[in-house]
Formats: structure tokens, C-alpha cells, sequence
């Protein structure tokens, strides 16, 4: 059987593996922390673009809101298996640090590289897409930061409902799937039809659904190595958990949006490039994070929506300002390097926490 993969394709994906080996060989012989941390990094970045790829190669068969589900959903992959490792060992901090740093790669970074991919291909410097898609976005987002804020208000004020952060915080989490679940039948639907233009279907699916498991599998072993190495390899290098769980993470966790995004918008696929980022976004937070909540209820670390206030008033704007944007269905260069500003900005601080 023939997969149709290109030589620059074959090169990466053999990359990627030697990555994956490289990475395990260190954490069985009893390589560096720092090795480990670093190969690791690199390894989950490489192992995001495997599952876009096969996941890409898969949606070729739909539409693009389809594609674009099936890419954030299983692009996310890395950044699940690293919360779960880091609650498992009891990690809260790099746990909270690493969905903080999806969503604002996410939704700051990587749409703001898009815009500007998107802006340089067109005739009149102006980036286009849907609006129905941007604008959902916004809505979920309020809607998961809502239950943030009012939890960390409750928090800080020490009142009743403070005592049952995490019973508050499951309920809120099922709300949360269950609006998801009724968006995304919704979008589902309205989009049915929908066809991808001047894609040609080169990969066998047996051969894309295959490469799909090998590399979620691959994701699990190495985000465990991942975790394992982390606290003593930032100790070592002088940097927090904090600023790895939000920029290291959150980058090297997203690479399918990345890549895929940047990469849609430079050939012009402005709705596909928007929809794989958009959600993204959505799906971390009201799908991720309560999923991860929930399955924390069966650990000794609980995760909640319980945040610092720093990261709760940062999450709010950052909603503001990704509406603002997106919202009229249109965006210039500078409004996408305005939000690569704020996460620029936004790290920094990290950094100095």
C-alpha cells in the first residue's frame, strides 16, 4: 500500500520519531533532568504535528468545520496527557499553568500570527473570514471565564460557597460540556455540506487513523517523561513552573495550530485557518478544562476553576480583545500583532512571577 506521503513529510514524521526514541532512551538510561525536559519539549511539539497531520489527512474527507474539530480536539492531545501526568504527581500548579497556557497561545499567539499570515496574502492587506465562528467563540469563552471569576471572587472574599470550590467547580463543569455539546451539534449542523476545495486525497484513511494512534500513543509516554523531569530541570535552568506551564507548554503543546493555522492562512484558506484556532480555543476552555476537572475528582489533586487573580483579570480581557478583533469578521496585520503583543507582554510578567 502506497501512503502518498512526500519526501518533506517522510522526513518530518522520521524526525519526530527519533525525537520520541531520543527522549525515552534519556529517561531509561538515566539521562539529565534538563535532557529529558528539553528532548521532551521538542518531542511533544513534533508529536502535535503527526496528530494534525493524520487528523488533516482524515478531514480531507469533510468539510472544513468538521476538519477543524477534529484537529482541536486531537491536537490537544499533548496538552491532556501533561495536566493529567502533573496532577497525577501532584503538580497543581504546572497542571493550571499548562491549560492558562493553551488558551492564551492559543487565542493571543497563534491567531494573531494567523491574522497577520492571513493579511500578507491579501489584496488589500486585510484578513477575512465568517464571523459565526469568531463570534460563538467569544461566547463560550465568556461563559467559562464567568464561572472563573465568580469562583475567584468567592475565593477572595472567604465566603460560604468558598468552602466548596471543588463541588462548585464540578457542577460548573458539567454546564460547561453540556453548552459545548449543544454549540457543537449546532455548528455541526449548519455546516453540513460544506466541502474543502482543491484538496486531493493522497493518504489512505487506513493509513491516517493508524498514524493517529501510534502518535497519541507516543504523546502519553513522552508528556509522562515530560512531567517526570520537569520540576527539577526548571529548577536547574533558574526558571518557574509557572512560565513553563504557560509558554513552554502552551507552545510546544499547540505546534498543530501553529502550523496548520499559519500555514491555512498563508495559502489564503482564511475560514479553515480561523476554524482550527477558533476551536482550539473553545474546545480548551469548555471541553479541556471541565473534562480535566472532572477527572481530577478521581485524584488526590483536585483541579478547579480556582485561579490566581492575576491570570482571572488577564483571561477576561483576553476576551475582550479577541472579540474586538474577530468579531466583524475581518482583522488588519496590526490588530493580529496588537494580540501577539499581549501574550509577549503577558509572558513577561510570567516570567518575573
Amino acid at each position: 500500500m502506497t501512503t502518498g506521503l512526500r519526501g518533506r513529510e517522510l522526513g518530518l514524521l522520521g524526525g519526530v520519531a527519533v525525537l520520541t526514541a531520543v527522549t525515552g532512551a534519556l529517561e531509561y538510561a538515566g539521562g539529565s533532568d534538563v535532557a529529558v525536559f528539553l528532548v521532551g519539549a521538542a518531542a511533544l511539539a513534533g508529536l502535535a504535528w503527526v496528530v494534525s497531520f493524520a487528523t488533516e489527512a482524515i478531514g480531507e474527507r469533510f468539510g472544513p468545520a468538521l476538519t477543524g474539530v477534529l484537529q482541536s480536539t486531537l491536537g490537544n492531545l499533548p496538552e491532556l496527557f501533561v495536566v493529567l501526568f502533573a496532577l497525577s504527581a501532584g503538580e497543581l500548579v504546572v497542571a493550571q499553568y499548562s491549560i492558562l497556557g493553551s488558551l492564551f497561545a492559543n487565542a493571543l499567539l497563534i491567531l494573531g500570527l494567523v491574522i497577520v499570515a492571513g493579511a500578507q496574502v491579501s489584496t488589500d492587506g486585510c484578513f477575512r473570514f465568517k464571523r459565526r465562528l469568531p463570534n460563538d467563540t467569544a461566547t463560550l469563552l465568556i461563559l467559562a471565564i464567568f464561572i472563573i471569576v465568580l469562583l475567584a471572587l468567592s475565593n477572595n472574599a472567604g465566603d460560604r460557597a468558598s468552602e466548596h470550590q471543588v463541588a462548585i467547580s464540578a457542577i460548573g463543569a458539567v454546564v460547561l460540556l453540556v453548552v459545548y455539546a449543544a454549540w457543537l451539534r449546532f455548528y455541526l449542523g449548519s455546516s453540513t455540506g460544506e466541502q474543502q476545495r482543491g484538496v486531493s486525497l493522497r493518504i489512505p484513511l487506513r493509513f491516517s487513523v493508524g498514524l493517529l494512534a501510534v502518535s497519541g500513543v507516543a504523546a502519553a509516554l513522552v508528556s509522562d517523561w515530560f512531567v517526570g523531569a520537569l520540576s527539577p530541570a526548571v529548577e536547574e535552568l533558574g526558571i518557574s513552573k509557572e512560565f513553563t506551564g504557560l509558554v513552554i507548554v502552551g507552545i510546544a503543546g499547540n505546534a498543530v495550530e501553529n502550523v496548520v493555522g499559519i500555514t491555512l492562512a498563508a495559502k489564503g484558506q482564511s475560514d479553515l485557518a480561523v476554524s482550527v484556532v477558533k476551536n482550539s480555543v473553545a474546545q480548551i476552555a469548555v471541553f479541556l478544562f471541565p473534562v480535566l476537572v472532572l477527572l481530577s475528582l478521581f485524584m488526590s489533586t483536585h483541579l478547579t476553576f480556582v485561579l490566581p487573580g492575576l491570570y482571572v483579570g488577564a483571561l477576561f480581557l483576553m476576551a475582550i480583545a479577541v472579540w474586538q478583533v474577530t468579531g466583524d469578521g475581518e482583522a488588519a496585520a496590526f490588530e493580529g500583532l496588537a494580540l501577539i503583543g499581549l501574550y509577549a507582554i503577558l509572558a513577561v510578567i510570567t516570567f518575573y512571577e
